[in-house]
């Protein structure tokens, strides 16, 4: 039966009854009592109507807090789908209330800002990485112009100018930040923030390593060609002196060598294919291998002393030979002669510690942060003088990464250096591997 049916049949059928039950007492009792009875019964049904009309109207003023009420007859039918539909705005509502949270949430994890504006550019809604790249909030500046709050001239430039199809590139906050506005429904727009510092930074490290490689290998290239094309354009040097080309130019090839190991090395060290195996590392003898090679490269110009006392520990044993072994043959490359070097494993509350203190030429403050730097050198001319690659503490670093450990360096000009290399507690071999 359709809706208008159900409306009109039992509407009908009350009309019906109470015309019915009118004409009866007319026929009884007479005209005046029938038409009596009647009005009798239209003003009750009447009042009946204007009840649920009043309460109906109630609760459409109050329809949070109010209850839908009962009805009687049509009104049944009338509250019971108001109910219906009731029930079905609150759950659409709770579905988007579920989705807007949804979408803040996601929003709040996003590594690039978002800012959401009106065509006049005034803040509606802004997540987290937006007022870490842009230095706004909220809660404060809700309803504040962008513009007001963003004093960059290159950003006012983008925004007079209105030529969002190209991101700009600007600095703000020591950031380096890539932004776009993006048109969004009719009267409001998306200011979209990249943070670019990381990758700036990292495309930066990668020009300096490539222009930085190329030139220590351009360097004993040169030498080593120098020397062939002197030994083709004079076939008849006297022996000393070529015995003296030949011993520079194996010299310089070495050099070279060292430089493709290190690059290889830093190159394996760095590599998901290549994660860290732990083993157990047999710390004297470890130590007692750095302390021989430190001493023949030495040659008798150092006093070097070495002092063992703490657990093994869990690690590359390799890794950790390069490791320590650069910061070793540093110390003696950079003490001059007569100077000592103490290397020292140690137990202590934070974990166990390994320390090279030298009495070396020692490093002024503003270079100690650098120090593990590709290629960073504190004296390009000393550093020629040692035949170091300027690589030893960039592998020093990353092996510590990898070891969960962490370098700390103390240095004076003039007095020495002390490099600490600290690991964790949790790095201590168990008894078990002990034994």
């Amino acid at each position: 039966m359709s809706p208008r049916l159900l409306f009109w049949v039992p509407a009908g059928l009350r009309l019906s009854l109470l015309l019915l039950g009118a004409g009866v007492i007319w026929h009884f009792f007479g005209i005046v009592a029938g038409l009596a009875a009647g009005l009798a019964g239209m003003s009750a049904a009447l009042i009946v109507q204007l009840h649920y009309l009043y309460r109906l109207a109630d609760w459409l003023d109050h329809p949070a807090s109010a209850r839908l009420p009962d009805g009687w007859g049509a009104w049944t039918d009338i509250f019971s789908r108001l109910y219906k539909l009731r029930r079905d705005d609150e759950k659409n509502q709770a579905e988007l209330a579920e989705w807007l949270a949804r979408f803040r949430q996601a929003m709040s994890l996003l590594p690039d800002g978002v800012v959401i504006m009106d065509d006049v550019l005034f803040l509606e809604w802004c997540n987290p990485a937006a007022e870490r790249h842009l230095g706004l909030h909220l809660e404060r500046d809700k309803g504040m112009r962008v513009t007001n709050l963003i004093r960059s001239p290159e950003f006012m430039d983008y925004i007079i100018l209105g030529r969002y199809g190209q991101p700009l590139t600007l600095s703000l906050r020591e950031r380096k930040l890539v932004v776009q506005i993006i048109p969004f429904e009719n009267r409001r727009q998306i200011l979209v923030t990249h943070d670019a510092t990381e990758s700036e930074r990292i495309e930066m490290m990668r020009r300096d390593f490539i222009a930085n490689a190329s030139h220590e290998l351009r360097t004993p290239l040169t030498v080593i060609n120098g020397f062939l094309e002197i030994a083709q354009s004079q076939p008849n040097l006297d022996v000393q002196t070529r015995m003296g080309h030949l011993k520079l130019m194996i010299e310089q090839g070495h050099r070279m060598q060292n430089l493709v190991e290190d690059m290889l090395t830093l190159t394996r060290l760095e590599s998901v294919e290549y994660p860290l195996r732990p083993e157990r590392v047999n710390i004297h003898a470890l130590l007692e291998q750095i302390l021989h090679e430190a001493t023949a490269l030495s040659n008798g110009r150092h006093k070097i002393s070495l002092d063992v006392d703490g657990p093994d520990i869990r690690g590359s044993t390799d890794e950790l030979r390069s490791a320590f072994g650069n910061l070793a043959s540093n110390a003696v490359r950079y003490t001059p002669e007569q100077g000592s070097i103490h290397i020292a494993w140690t137990m202590t509350p934070a974990g166990p510690r390994f320390t090279v203190r030298d009495t070396g030429i020692g490093i002024r403050p503003e270079h100690i942060s650098r120090l593990t730097e590709r290629f960073y050198r504190v004296d390009k001319s000393r550093s020629r003088e040692t035949q170091g690659t300027g690589l030893g503490l960039a592998i020093v670093k990353h092996v510590l990464l990898r070891h969960d450990a962490a370098l700390s360096i103390e240095s004076e000009p003039g007095k020495g250096s002390t490099f600490t290399v600290t690991f964790a507690n949790k790095a201590i071999c168990s008894a078990d591997e002990a034994a």
